[in-house]
């Protein structure tokens, strides 16, 4: 039986991470959560013996410290936009830091480490950067299987109480005056609950059978992105009219949009999104867990009546 006491969360601090340190909380199992803002991310110190440590997780002598006295590394680092256009974002995120972590755990012996990737990650043909640096730090993960302990999870887009999905359409459909132009509406996914992604992580924790796998993640059934934000509309109780953008106007909405503060769409959203997020094969079942449907959560926290959906629409607002 492997030992399991302290794992340290890289992105711990994230929607996913807040949920895996519970998880492994109730499984007896302390989380050491790296941060570069200590204040800005004190409420995940709700967690019961979770250490919050203020660190620069690119400086390598800083992970190495972090990791040690940790019988596991979970990386959960992931961006979805880069401040420039050239892919060094992408790549800094995604591919460097993943090499110090690899590096980082071969200088403190850990020899357990589970790495979150995403659906649609190709080294060699994803059409944009983050699908490309996504599948090559993928790629440098499951080479290390040869002295490492390593398990690599390939999510669709999460959902759950706090996502950045449901709750940034549902923000994104209330500020819109009655019409939504929608890029990309026939883009595919196949939405997974957050509770089966940390249940998934926390079950191959300790499971020799997962070691050098990687496993791909959905929820039980695939849906257009326009089914998706048509279904945020009515849950939110929002009349608005969604409008599918044809590929040329989705092209440019993504060309404006990514000069705007905050970049909230880009060039490399769409690039990505013209790939399927969806599973040939769901790998959910095979580690004893049962999908949940979106209908099972999202109406319990989109809904304007509900103090969840005020206190997700706060920190949409104050981009907590």
């Amino acid at each position: 039986m492997m030992r399991m006491q302290r794992v340290c969360i890289l992105g711990g601090s994230g929607f996913v991470g807040r949920h895996l340190a519970n998880r492994l909380h109730d499984r007896g199992i302390h989380s050491r959560v790296p941060t570069r803002h200590r204040e800005r991310t004190k409420q995940i110190l709700v967690v019961p013996g979770l250490d919050l440590v203020e660190a620069d997780i690119h400086d390598a002598g800083k992970l190495q410290e972090l990791f040690r006295e940790c019988d596991a590394v979970i990386n959960l680092v992931g961006i979805l936009n880069e401040r420039g256009f050239d892919g060094s974002g992408f790549h800094r995120a995604h591919v460097e830091l993943t090499e110090k972590v690899l590096d980082a755990c071969r200088h403190t012996g850990v020899q357990r480490l589970l790495h979150m990737s995403a659906l649609g990650a190709d080294a060699d043909n994803g059409p944009s950067y983050y699908q490309r640096t996504k599948g090559e730090a993928e790629r440098r993960v499951l080479a290390a299987a040869a002295d490492l302990n390593v398990t690599v999870f390939r999510p669709s887009v999460i959902f759950g109480p706090d996502d950045n999905f449901f709750n940034q359409f549902r923000l994104l459909l209330k500020l819109s005056p009655g019409v939504f132009p929608l890029p990309t509406p026939k883009a595919r996914f196949s939405p997974v609950y957050v509770g089966d992604v940390v249940e998934a992580f926390v079950r191959a924790l300790k499971d020799r059978e997962t070691f050098g796998k990687r496993y791909d993640l959905c929820g039980p059934q695939t849906y257009t992105l326009e089914d998706l934000v048509r279904y945020t509309a009515e849950q939110a109780g929002l009349r608005r009219t969604v409008w599918p953008a044809s590929d040329r106007l989705s092209r440019l909405q993504a060309r404006v949009l990514q000069r705007v503060p905050g970049k909230p769409y880009s060039m490399d959203n769409y690039l990505s999104a013209t790939v399927d997020n969806v599973c040939s094969v769901n790998h959910l079942p095979e580690l004893g867990i049962e999908p949940t449907a979106i209908e099972a959560v999202v109406p319990g926290y989109l809904s304007d009546k509900t103090e969840r959906a005020r206190y997700n629409q706060f920190r949409m607002t104050a981009r907590r």
